[in-house]
């Protein structure tokens, strides 16, 4: 008796050890963000296309909105979403920090932040920042436009009084004279200029980085497939979205509750053109990462290069043109 269940105990150990590996269950659900600073999203969502693309396998989609690339990157980072837009300089930041995230696809090109003041503020330039209120979403591109301005001027965050706030509510502070200059982001800051009469007093693209689609580490190596299909669904959108350009501002218009020539301008700064991820693309993160890295946002050791690659992956957004 003893014989023959030890005999047994070890038929199933045997088993267990040469029992074929069992393929990763594909997601029920797509967990995906929209937001008003990334056109393409918005177009996506409302046109469904990923709905119908996604409808043979029975995968359904959760759409969620991201305020800021703050947002979005902590959403990833709790695991609530498997893709989320950002800033690529912020998403950057996120990956140093420990959020495990990978890079994926451009989901446009735009100078979608500025130093915003009032025309009566006394503010010129950066210079004139010192000792100011300035408002900013930390962990976003206008909050890394704002760094690597003061740098220029031999000035750090701690030159200027830094007010938290997101960017929607960075604007009212603005309006109602509680901050007195604001690092915008569009489509707010279309609105500010266009409703409100502020000025955007400091501009430079080169400082802008380009727009980031994220996705969780995990689910990418799980789910090959499915990112594919995701990249494919945006693609359809962007094209889409230059295809139809009216029908594209009326459809933000209405998700950012603008009016349409708030939102004309925003698009007058926003190039959704494809091209893959591309060595310029690369070097720009990590000329921001070098740059955060001087001024304390990062940690000085920060090897920039490593984490850069560690983010960034060309493989995904190369397929679209083949």
């Amino acid at each position: 008796m003893f014989l023959t269940r030890r005999a047994a105990a070890l038929g199933l150990a045997l088993a267990a050890l040469v029992t074929p590996f069992r393929a990763h269950a594909a997601p029920t659900e797509i967990r995906l963000d929209w937001a008003t600073y990334s056109p393409v999203s918005v177009a996506l969502k409302e046109n469904g296309f990923l709905e119908k693309a996604l409808e043979p396998q029975g995968i359904s989609v959760r759409w969620v909105q991201s305020l800021g690339s703050n947002k979005a990157l902590e959403f990833l980072n709790a695991g609530s979403l498997d893709f989320g837009s950002s800033a690529s300089a912020a998403a950057l930041i996120a990956r140093v920090n420990g959020n495990p995230i990978k890079s994926i696809y451009v989901y446009s090109r735009a100078e979608w932040t500025a130093l915003v003041t009032k025309p009566d503020s006394g503010i010129a330039s950066v210079a004139d920042l010192k000792g100011k209120r300035v408002a900013v979403t930390r962990g976003t591109d206008p909050h890394i436009f704002l760094i690597r301005a003061l740098a220029r001027e031999k000035l750090t965050d701690k030159d200027v009084k830094l007010v938290l706030l997101q960017h929607a509510d960075g604007r009212l502070a603005l309006q109602r004279g509680d901050i007195d200059a604001w690092m915008g982001l569009d489509p707010m800051m279309a609105s500010a200029e266009l409703q409100d009469g502020a000025k955007l007093v400091y501009r430079d693209p080169s400082l802008n980085s380009w727009g980031a689609l994220n996705v969780r580490q995990a689910f990418a190596a799980e789910n090959p497939a499915l990112v594919d299909t995701v990249l494919k669904a945006y693609d359809q959108a962007r094209t889409w979205s230059l295809e139809h350009p009216k029908e594209l501002n009326a459809l933000l218009a209405k998700a950012a509750k603008l009016p349409e020539d708030v939102v004309a301008r925003q698009l007058e700064r926003t190039t959704i053109k494809y091209t893959p991820i591309g060595d310029g693309d690369v070097k720009a993160v990590a000329a921001a990462g070098e740059a955060l890295a001087q001024a304390g946002v990062i940690p000085a050791e920060t090897d920039v290069t490593k984490v850069t690659g560690d983010l960034i992956d060309r493989a995904f957004d190369a397929k679209l043109t083949n």
